[in-house]
């Protein structure tokens, strides 16, 4: 399977002998790692007991068109070799699908993208994949394929012809399994902030965040209805603290989300070791310094997935927003509404999913201590313009809850036994709207408010009657933009989900308007007073 980004294209290996001085030509438009197969595969096949063809070897990759590269090749390449030198019936080999590196001793590595390539492969209608034992139990996710994982040629050869399969010594316990050292990328670990589901794993609760009940209920709408919110205040008020919690009170995985998450993660080498299906929402947070191609996706040769693609169905977390390039947050305007991202590369064309929920943190000036209420801030006016103007518009109007997050004080700090609601308590109330929202777009393409197009929600779900004569208000004052009434709609359908209301009301619609504008409107801020 040669995949392009996380889709698949089925390759056909074929093997001719013929007489001639002794050669192995590879054609096909492989890349250097996979010309490089020619010497891995003869080594591995003598090494594994079998004799190698002297006679003019070509080994064709088919459709020649397409671009090949990696070292997943080389299983096929050595099956369709014994194939041809006969040692394997070729009719056994018809429509098996092979996806696997051969070593120089014979032992068979995994290669990164085993999932998308065992789809295609379904997809394509194959029944029987081979991959490598290490990698058996993430090809087994697929339904409908029957998985064999070996773990050498020498097994492989002995099922294709009939044989008694020998057994490989194991490695001793405690020692470093090499077979698994290609999944991994180079600087792609936790350290570097676009690792998966170590953020969601680890012990955080909502009821840590002291205070910030503005900001708690923006984080409980986006969790519901998938929005996108931005988080500005000074330095140490909770923006990190809030934005690392979401993730926790996401819903859990359906089955079809999972696969999707898990091929990107596959293909970019993320896939953590012993988990092969990840069934709970990513957290990726790059640093401020990441650039273009780290964000949406990229870099030479075949175009890998970026920090959009890796949080697809989960949370995309870039704190500091205002440093990072303007060019790089342009860029997140387009899979922001389409929900992925293509990328047109000399080599071809790829598309990633990223339908993800983004969370902006930024400061109120460059030194943090901007406020109306006090004057600590040293900014200068041209300064503070300056800083809040690396956001631009287009991408802020994107932003469904813009909530500014006060500073803590002391008398917060320092209470004792009082604390806000835990994640499993608004966990709870989140997967209740989820559901709601779910059963009212049943039989559409969509799941979450924030999917519906705003055409849609104004011409199939309406708000009680009266309820966005404020928000229209807005719109003619220039308040608000065409687009922002309808991520206000959005809102406040979410809102209601939260609530229990069968359609929002003039309540929802107003905190949802302050969600949006900042603006407060006398409601509550707090989902629980609303029920």
């Amino acid at each position: 399977m040669a995949l392009v980004g996380v889709e698949g294209v089925v390759v056909e290996v074929q093997a001719d002998l013929e007489p001639g001085v002794a050669a192995f030509t590879l054609v096909g438009l492989p890349d250097k790692s996979l010309t490089e197969s020619r010497d891995r595969v003869r080594a591995a096949v003598v090494n594994s007991g079998a004799t190698w063809p002297q006679k003019k070897l070509t080994v064709g990759l088919s459709p020649a068109s397409v671009p090949k590269s990696g070292s997943g090749f080389d299983l096929a390449v050595a099956a369709a070799v014994l194939g041809a030198a006969e040692r394997i019936d070729p009719r056994v080999l018809a429509d098996i699908v092979m996806i696997g590196e051969v070593g120089l001793d014979g032992r068979v590595r995994p290669v990164r993208g085993i999932l998308p390539a065992v789809l295609a492969a379904a997809d394509a209608g194959y029944e029987q994949v081979v991959v490598p034992e290490s990698a058996a139990a993430e090809a087994s996710l697929v339904p409908g394929v029957s998985v064999l994982g070996v773990r050498s040629l020498r097994q492989l050869i002995a099922v294709l012809a009939d044989e008694p399969v020998p057994d490989e010594e194991p490695d001793e316990a405690g020692r470093p399994d090499p077979l698994l050292a290609g999944l991994r990328v180079p600087g792609t670990g936790a350290a570097t902030g676009m690792h998966s589901v170590g953020a969601a794993q680890l012990d955080h609760d909502l009821a840590d965040v002291v205070g910030q009940t503005s900001a708690r209920t923006a984080v409980e709408v986006a969790a519901a209805g998938g929005h996108h919110l931005f988080l500005e205040g000074p330095p140490g008020a909770g923006k990190t603290m809030l934005a690392e919690r979401l993730p926790a009170i996401l819903p859990p995985l359906n089955r079809q989300e999972s696969l999707e998450v898990t091929a990107v993660h596959s293909v970019a080498g993320l896939l953590p070791t012993g988990k092969p299906l990840i069934d709970v929402a990513p957290y990726c947070a790059p640093h401020h310094s990441a650039t273009m191609q780290a964000l949406v996706g990229g870099g030479p040769g075949i175009a890998r997935p970026g920090a959009v693609s890796l949080s697809h169905r989960g949370v995309l977390f870039l704190d500091e927003t205002p440093e990072f390039s303007s060019r790089a947050l342009d860029a997140l305007r387009q899979p922001l509404e389409a929900g992925h991202v293509v990328i047109a590369r000399s080599a071809g064309v790829v598309r990633f999913p990223a339908r993800f929920l983004m969370v902006l943190a930024a400061n109120p000036c460059p030194c943090g201590r901007f406020s109306p209420t006090d004057d600590l801030c040293e900014c200068p006016p041209s300064a503070i313009r300056r800083y809040q103007a690396r956001l631009s518009g287009p991408l802020l109007d994107r932003v469904d809850l813009r909530v500014e997050v006060d500073r803590v004080t002391r008398a917060q700090l320092t209470e004792r036994g009082v604390r806000g609601e835990s994640t499993a308590t608004v966990a709870g109330r989140v997967r209740e709207a989820r559901e709601r929202a779910v059963a009212r777009l049943a039989g559409t393409p969509w799941r979450t408010n924030s999917e519906v197009p705003g055409r849609e929600l104004r011409s199939r779900w309406h708000a009680v009657s009266g309820a966005m004569d404020e928000a229209e208000r807005n719109l003619e004052r220039g308040v608000l933009t065409a687009r922002g009434i309808d991520r206000v709609l959005r809102v406040a359908w979410t809102v209601a989900d939260l609530v229990g209301h069968d359609r929002p009301d003039a309540t929802d619609v107003a905190l949802a308007l302050q969600l949006r504008t900042g603006v407060p409107r006398g409601v509550p801020m707090a989902i629980g007073a609303l029920t």
